[in-house]
């Protein structure tokens, strides 16, 4: 298997794979030795020294993204993965066809989207950044008290790096939420009720894994089902297996779209981490039924694209930090 990924990696264009490592313990020795590596791309179940243990040390030493490949058998092992700060995973393919669709350009989006954090740019300079992200946050900074008073869901959008930051969003939450929670994260099917139970052994409101016909409920999170779009009406919960959205399913926009529809200026958004512009034309949608955007900042993204993309469609309210963004949440849904 080493093998045909190290050949699919030498097709990608921009990508050379520098060494191959037989387990763990060989790949951080490598990394020790060598500092211009720009990705790690490694197997939890390896002999010697296992991906787990290979992470904590290239973690604890080391800000070089981290990759996992992952079986469906090792979904807990890889929600633990990307909490201890694996920048994303892939599943391991099951046969060659797989290896040959899908599965391929689903590694190449996520090999290139984690080397964003080092390229990307807010046009037409990078010193925009914070400039726009103190305009953004004086627009129309409203007050918590004022949020507080008006909100009757939340929606939250994330994907390269999301399962972290909600985690940290997920520890700030009171013991009980005034209003329901909705949750995309991109990610496969087979993982999310993983991730979901994860959430829910860290926050005091119920976590679940979205179901059709659900009916919605104040004090709980829905996190939408892998491989299916979700969207509500404020009274259930629909999911969808309509075409993908920016190559994924679940999409942040189809629950953000719908969401605005359901709640209007009652509702507030919160986009974080992720590559591409996911999410961006639902708070567009969002903003024109009154509702409040917060968007996480560049400094605190593992990607910022998806946060850039929704600042750029100037519908964002305020631009914060992720510690900022957790107890922002916390006043408002209490």
């Amino acid at each position: 298997m080493r093998k045909v990924i190290t050949d699919l990696l030498k097709k990608m264009n921009g990508v050379e794979p520098a060494e191959i490592a037989r387990n763990g313990k060989a790949a951080v020795d490598y990394l020790a030795a060598h500092d211009d590596i720009d990705l790690v791309l490694m197997d939890i179940e390896m002999p010697i020294m296992n991906g787990i243990e290979a992470l904590k040390q290239i973690k604890q030493k080391y800000s070089t993204p981290v990759i996992m490949l992952s079986a469906l058998s090792n979904k807990e092992i890889t929600i633990e993965a990307l909490e201890l700060g694996a920048t994303d995973f892939v599943t391991k393919p099951v046969n060659l066809t797989a290896i040959e669709s899908d599965w391929t350009r689903d590694l190449e989006r996520k090999i290139k989207g984690s080397q964003m954090k080092k390229n990307e740019r807010l046009h037409p300079t990078i010193e925009r950044d914070k400039e726009l992200s103190r305009e953004v946050a004086l627009k129309e900074k409203k007050t918590d008290v004022e949020l507080n008073r008006g909100v009757h869901a939340l929606v939250i959008g994330s994907s390269t790096g999301g399962p972290r930051s909600l985690l940290t969003v997920a520890k700030a939450l009171p013991r009980r939420s005034k209003v329901p929670i909705f949750i995309v994260q991109h990610m496969p099917k087979g993982f999310t009720k993983s991730f979901a139970e994860r959430l829910d052994a860290e926050c005091g409101p119920h976590v679940v894994e979205a179901q059709d016909g659900m009916m919605v409920e104040p004090n709980t999170v829905y996190l939408a089902p892998g491989d299916y779009h979700m969207t509500t009406d404020g009274i259930k919960i629909y999911l969808n297996q309509e075409p993908k959205l920016h190559g994924t399913r679940p999409a942040v926009d189809y629950l953000f779209k719908s969401a605005a529809k359901a709640y209007h200026n009652h509702l507030v958004a919160v986009i974080l981490t992720g590559m591409g512009h996911d999410g961006a034309d639902g708070m567009v949608e969002i903003a024109k039924n009154g509702g409040y955007n917060f968007a996480q900042n560049k400094e605190t993204c593992v990607v910022f694209g998806m946060p850039r993309a929704a600042i750029e469609k100037e519908v964002v309210n305020e631009v914060l930090g992720l510690d900022e963004i957790a107890t922002r949440v916390n006043r408002i849904v209490r």
